[in-house]
């Protein structure tokens, strides 16, 4: 028997959801999150089996939340997210979620993605496992996109610079170093080929990785 939490800002959509997942019977609790923080706040008041949660919150993003749901093992998380599965699924799952899917899949996705991800394997869709199977066929691969090289904190890091945030505020939020930021900034740059966090920006956008 299982409990979900469902961790998204949007009060339909977490109804949605809700209403999907009340047909399974092997879920006997579903909790409900409206941010970040206070999906935190769930998990350290109970234990819940699956994260279900999207990946923009308003004040945190799911990157964020993943590094600290690395403190509750028994948390499987699941990540539901509009953007397209080929810029954002690698990385997510790097960062320790269990699972990736589309917003815009079928409620019959939905729950077999829930229920893999309960059983304790990871769940992407056909299409992304296809595409991920032939990276390893072709390491290297220049057609791949730069972001899809970083590692997990190196993306989440990525993605705050991108939206503008200055080394101070990313040092203060991640409990790192200016220096330590300032260090990441310049591997982020390298690995990406750019110059400037304004290139940053202009990648991102252009790819949809910030909103």
């Amino acid at each position: 028997m299982s409990k979900v939490l469902i961790a998204d800002d949007h009060a339909v959509v977490r109804a949605g959801y809700k209403q999907f997942l009340e047909e399974e019977r092997s879920i006997t609790e579903i909790g409900e999150a409206s941010s970040g923080n206070e999906a935190l706040m769930q998990l350290r008041r109970k234990n819940w089996d699956l994260l279900l949660m999207d990946i923009h919150m308003p004040d945190r993003s799911g990157i964020d939340i993943l590094r600290h749901v690395s403190s509750y093992p028994n948390v499987r998380v699941l990540i539901m997210s509009g953007l397209p599965e080929e810029q954002y699924a690698r990385n997510v799952l790097r960062a320790g979620a269990r699972g990736y899917l589309s917003k815009g899949g079928s409620p019959e996705e939905l729950l077999v993605a829930v229920r893999t991800v309960l059983k304790g394997n990871r769940y992407v869709s056909a299409s992304l496992a296809e595409s991920m199977a032939a990276d390893l066929e072709r390491p290297g691969d220049q057609n791949q996109l730069p972001h899809t090289a970083l590692s997990s904190r190196e993306f989440q890091i990525f993605r705050k610079l991108s939206a503008g945030a200055p080394l101070t505020g990313i040092a203060k939020e991640l409990s790192l170093s200016v220096k330590t930021v300032g260090t990441y900034r310049s591997r982020i740059l390298e690995k990406m080929a750019f110059k400037s966090n304004a290139e940053l920006t202009g990648y991102a956008l252009k790819n949809g990785l910030i909103q």
